[in-house]
């Protein structure tokens, strides 16, 4: 059994056909039909079972799955682990919530200083970018600061203040109480702060609109669509042009920090050590965004 059997297997599993799977690799069908087959043989069971839709897995399917994963995820710890801690090279996947004001600085430094490393940067919201860490399909995330799982550790980039956001009409928080709710999906850390002063204020949005990326939220507030709570750094440039209205909240809602994430269990490699040195030396340096 060769552990790119395995990636296969997985990669069979996941996307449920032989076709989809050869595509994510690259390979003709025949040769991921032929690595299926053998590792059934192998075993000696079935691992899935065939239909016209596709295939799913057997029990003996379900339980090589989970074993296949701690396999690999081990193989890989124990790549990382041989690597030359002067010189990072790898593979470094990378998760980040979309506000992250530093994060193109950070970024561009890390990629001139490190060039062996083959960086790749992921969108999401908290929740599902914390649960990627934890499940070893993400190195590190940069995400808003919350109550994580104990496997994770921590390390703050930034404070943050959040900020209500409206176009240049409306004139009171009585009257943007009124207005549509513009937000990331479920799991954002701001939606959740904003969930939690409309809560306090015993009254429901009129209407909750989610929406894929920043830029298109900022375009609707300004093109008066609803309001969205951000943070003030990522729409400074915003209100100084007079495109919109910044409306502050209290402490307990609107103070909020940006940390960067990663399980406190895995083997620190020079990759994310020194990606980890890049915030450190980045996160204090003033920004400013590039207006649209």
């Amino acid at each position: 059994m060769e552990f790119k059997d395995l990636e296969i297997f997985q990669m069979v599993a996941e996307k449920g056909t032989i076709t989809e799977a050869a595509k994510a690799f690259n390979y003709v069908q025949s040769n991921i039909t032929s690595r299926i087959h053998k590792l059934e043989t192998e075993l000696n069971t079935p691992l899935f079972n065939r239909h016209h839709r596709g295939m799913s897995l057997t029990p003996e399917g379900k339980k090589l799955l989970s074993y296949s994963k701690e396999i690999l995820i081990l193989t890989n710890e124990m790549k990382k682990s041989v690597q030359n801690k002067q010189e990072p090279s790898g593979k470094l996947e990378i998760g980040t919530v979309e506000t992250v004001i530093h994060l193109p600085r950070i970024l561009s430094s890390y990629v001139k200083k490190y060039k062996d490393v083959d960086l790749s940067v992921y969108t999401g919201v908290t929740e599902k970018l914390e649960e990627e860490v934890l499940q070893h399909k993400l190195d590190g995330a940069f995400v808003t600061e919350a109550e994580f799982h104990p496997d994770l550790a921590s390390h703050e980039v930034f404070q943050e203040e959040l900020v209500l956001i409206s176009d240049l009409h409306a004139s009171s928080l009585d009257e943007l109480k009124k207005k549509p709710f513009l937000c990331f999906s479920e799991g954002c850390g701001y939606r959740a702060r904003l969930e939690d002063w409309y809560k306090d204020q015993n009254i429901a949005p009129t209407k909750v609109m989610e929406f894929g990326t920043l830029e298109t939220i900022l375009r609707s507030v300004i093109m008066g669509l609803g309001i969205t709570f951000v943070p003030r750094s990522a729409v400074n440039h915003l209100e100084k042009s007079g495109r919109i209205q910044c409306h502050t909240l209290p402490d307990q809602y609107s103070k909020i920090k940006t940390v960067f994430i990663r399980r406190s269990d895995n083997y620190l490699t020079s990759s994310i050590e020194k990606f980890i040195e890049t915030i450190e030396m980045n996160k204090q340096v003033s920004f400013e965004p590039v207006s649209f």
